[in-house]
């Protein structure tokens, strides 16, 4: 129990960098307090004593603003940041390693008992504030829910969900780090541009993908007229043309 506490300590110091202290985090930071109090009432669950579970679950949500249903599983290191107004249903599941911020509802979207209604969140999960995950699917390991989004189907492992009804975003890091490289050699970073559903973002990473294919054409060109100059064939890579092809219409060719 205290290892655990311990750990859970050491979670919220090292995501809020607000955080001062190990006394700070444990004498004011209702999300800890709320996970306390949600083990006590989950053991009380499991013994049977399903009342007393429920009444501990309703002192906890008094004191700290966090409603967690004693029959929910949530893992270690699981960070509720702020989260008054997080509201957690009996059959939710929190993986390791989660952060949960204000005003999230793991809810159900089913009124059939003994039936698996709410969410499962995967291990290192991001729920921004005032997102809603509504039903029995699973939130895959490392993704992201945007603010006030409105999630009512899986969401894949490391994707982000935006939006209501919440659109699915699958993460391309290699494209990402080749868009950042393309931009910086035009003076400006890519991580300058808002979120991957914002029309402006798409545009302008559009252009970017644009510029940079045109850069590698004109270095292609420029190498094909300088061997071409010189009397020598073009590379293959640059242009796939017969041998017998004539120089002009090679030229004519690599200017279409």
């Amino acid at each position: 129990m205290f290892a655990r506490i311990q750990s859970d300590i050491q979670c919220i110091l090292d995501r809020d960098p607000a955080a001062r202290s190990r006394w700070e985090v444990l004498t004011c930071y209702p999300g800890l307090h709320a996970l306390i109090f949600h083990r006590c009432a989950h053991a009380c669950w499991g013994w049977g004593l399903r009342w007393l579970g429920r009444f501990v679950s309703h002192i906890s949500r008094w004191l700290t603003g966090i409603e967690i249903h004693p029959a929910a599983r949530i893992g270690e290191r699981v960070f509720f940041d702020h989260a008054m107004g997080v509201v957690v249903g009996e059959t939710a599941a929190i993986g390791d390693g989660c952060t949960i911020y204000q005003g999230v509802t793991l809810g159900g979207t089913s009124l059939y008992k003994g039936t698996k209604r709410h969410p499962t969140l995967g291990c290192d999960v991001v729920v921004g504030a005032g997102a809603k995950i509504l039903g029995g699917f699973t939130v895959g390991d490392g993704a992201r829910i945007g603010s006030n989004a409105v999630v009512t189907k899986p969401v894949p492992a490391g994707a982000t969900a935006v939006g209501n009804p919440a659109r699915i975003i699958l993460a391309d890091a290699q494209a990402d780090n080749q868009r950042e490289v393309a931009a910086q050699r035009m003076g400006f970073s890519a991580y300058g541009v808002t979120a991957s559903d914002d029309p402006i973002s798409l545009a302008l990473r559009g252009l970017i993908d644009t510029c940079a294919r045109q850069e590698r054409q004109i270095a292609q060109l420029s190498l094909a007229i300088k061997q071409l100059s010189a009397g020598h064939p073009p590379v293959t890579s640059v242009l796939d043309m017969p041998p017998t092809t004539s120089e002009t219409e090679k030229l004519n060719r690599l200017i279409e």
